[in-house]
């Protein structure tokens, strides 16, 4: 089957060409989406999160020529089978983190990449992580597209991975990414959304509504309630496999409110 256009520019592609990389699990969702940017005509492709080490994975992406591979950020779940990827095309590797970068340098907000026949602008947007960034594609159809990595999810919200990721720097993305208008939005984890305006206003409401009931439990706990308690009132609910994550989250939301010690 051939992969899925998602845009104009851009495919999913994976194990066999379906969409996701194989790897589901309640933080990955279905799994890592690895974009695949290219222009009609152009001579090579951009690769955007190879996702983890599954050689199948990999070789399907490399299965034409490959320029450059792009990393949203350092989780392993995006940047696991960078380097086998750069062994397979010879493509540099290119990340805000100097860490993950393979044969060229570390990607810079603001800068423009000429690449494979189109624009691909860098948005720094830490808060997820603190070298999130974006990839913003003014040129791909009528309102643009923007890779959003973990920043933006196609389903639910992401994670503040605490201490490296911190509200006050996330809450400044989504300013940051609203100003970016009706662009598609093409997250890493789960289906394509249009909007992605729209998308970042509900993120905010409900990054605003949980601090809200953050600073709820407190009052409620005393000023001496801990990440755990807090965690325990706000996400009650919450899956026992993702209870790492909310704490993490707590952790940013109580920072944020000057009650962490």
């Amino acid at each position: 089957m051939d992969a899925e256009r998602s845009s104009p520019l851009i495919h999913r592609t994976a194990l066999t060409r379906s969409k996701l990389a194989p790897n589901p699990g309640p933080m990955s969702l279905e799994g890592t989406n690895s974009y695949v940017i290219g222009a009609g005509g152009s001579s090579g492709a951009v690769v955007v999160d190879p996702g983890p080490l599954d050689e199948q994975h990999l070789r399907n992406l490399a299965s034409g020529p490959v320029e450059l591979i792009l990393i949203t950020h350092r989780h392993a779940d995006h940047t696991a089978g960078a380097a086998r990827l750069h062994e397979l095309t010879g493509a540099p590797v290119r990340a805000a983190d100097p860490q993950h970068c393979i044969g060229d340098q570390s990607l810079q907000d603001g800068e423009v990449l000429s690449a494979t026949g189109t624009e691909i602008r860098v948005v720094a947007t830490p808060g997820h992580t603190s070298d999130s960034v974006c990839f913003h594609l003014p040129l791909d159809g009528p309102a643009g597209s923007v890779l959003t990595g973990d920043t933006i999810l196609g389903r639910g919200t992401t994670m503040l991975d605490h201490p490296d990721g911190r509200l006050g720097d996330y809450l400044r993305s989504l300013n940051r990414l609203e100003l970016l208008g009706p662009a598609t939005v093409l997250p890493a984890h789960g289906p394509v959304l249009p909007a992605l305006d729209a998308v970042v206003r509900a993120y905010r409401a409900h990054r605003l509504d949980r601090l809200a009931q953050v600073r709820s439990a407190v009052t409620g706990l005393g000023p001496d309630a801990g990440v755990r308690e807090v965690t325990d009132v706000v996400y009650a609910d919450a899956d026992p496999s993702v209870r790492r994550a909310a704490e993490s989250s707590v952790a940013a939301q109580l920072e944020y409110l000057r009650f962490l010690r």
